[in-house]
């Protein structure tokens, strides 16, 4: 496979599954632009083994000892693979986030609860604040450093926003994000959320993660001034259109029960125009 064939089907990937990033992230050159296609399509690709394989235990073992590989050098064959080996000769890329992410995914296969709102920290740290930290060395190479910690709590901030909007759909995977001791807080538990009851606790419970969200995203703009002005923009325009789904859960009456909430097309325009 040539390379421009593998970073176009790496391109539909993000296409198709995560069109609020592929709205934002257009923005970049092309060089950068590629290059976050080729790191999600490695995420895209983990993720999938742990939702949708039947042998997900083997089939993220197998690809693990793939990357091992990929990193000593093996050529492989497959679009992942190709774009991402153009990345890492192009980029010093941080692996221990790779790893990481990797090893974030094995917690959805442990069925592991959550109980304190440091719990769902880690997990997120390990499911999406590496994926920022992946990014930085095409996004900010020479500020890399100075912007982990903004990197962190930005996938802290998209992360939580994704429990709170996936509340419905972990269900029916029998997983619950939403730590127990947030829930205790609102006389709200485990029982009435698999019962998919609303009311005041719940929005409670949800609102209280949902601001602590809010924060995160506060904290991880406040040093959006290191991007360069080419990324600038992107990163600003991910962060506001990812926001926003929290609101539109409010403007649904914070049905997250049988209803995945979107941010409007039109909506994202206008969100994406005020920033670049």
């Amino acid at each position: 496979m040539e390379l421009a064939t593998a970073y176009k089907e790496c391109e539909k990937v993000i296409k198709l599954h995560s069109k609020t990033f592929y709205r934002a992230f257009s923005m970049l050159p092309a060089k950068e632009r590629k290059a976050v296609w080729a790191i999600y399509n490695f995420c895209r690709t983990v993720d999938d083994i742990v939702d949708e394989s039947e042998t997900p235990e083997a089939e993220l073992a197998a690809f693990e000892a793939e990357f091992e590989r990929f990193l000593a050098g093996v050529k492989l064959e497959g679009s992942c693979w190709i774009a991402l080996a153009d990345v890492f000769k192009r980029y010093d890329m941080n692996v221990q986030a790779f790893r990481d992410m990797v090893k974030g995914q094995k917690m959805d296969l442990s069925h592991r609860t959550y109980q304190t709102i440091g719990d769902v920290l880690d997990y997120s740290y390990h499911v999406a604040s590496t994926v920022g930290l992946m990014l930085l060395p095409v996004l900010a190479p020479e500020n890399e450093k100075m912007l982990r910690d903004s990197a962190v709590k930005l996938g802290y901030a998209m992360q939580i926003t994704n429990i709170l909007r996936d509340v419905g759909e972990d269900l029916d995977r029998e997983r619950v994000y939403l730590p127990a001791e947030v829930m205790n807080r609102h006389g709200y538990n485990e029982s009435l959320l698999f019962e998919k009851q609303g009311g005041e606790s719940f929005i409670n419970t949800w609102e209280e993660m949902a601001v602590m969200a809010e924060g995160y995203y506060d904290e991880a703009l406040e040093n959006i001034h290191l991007y360069p002005p080419a990324s600038r923009v992107p990163v600003k325009g991910a962060s506001v259109l990812y926001r926003a789904i929290l609101d539109q859960v409010r403007k649904n009456d914070y049905n997250v029960f049988s209803e995945k909430n979107y941010v409007p097309v039109s909506e994202k325009d206008k969100l994406l125009s005020s920033y670049s």
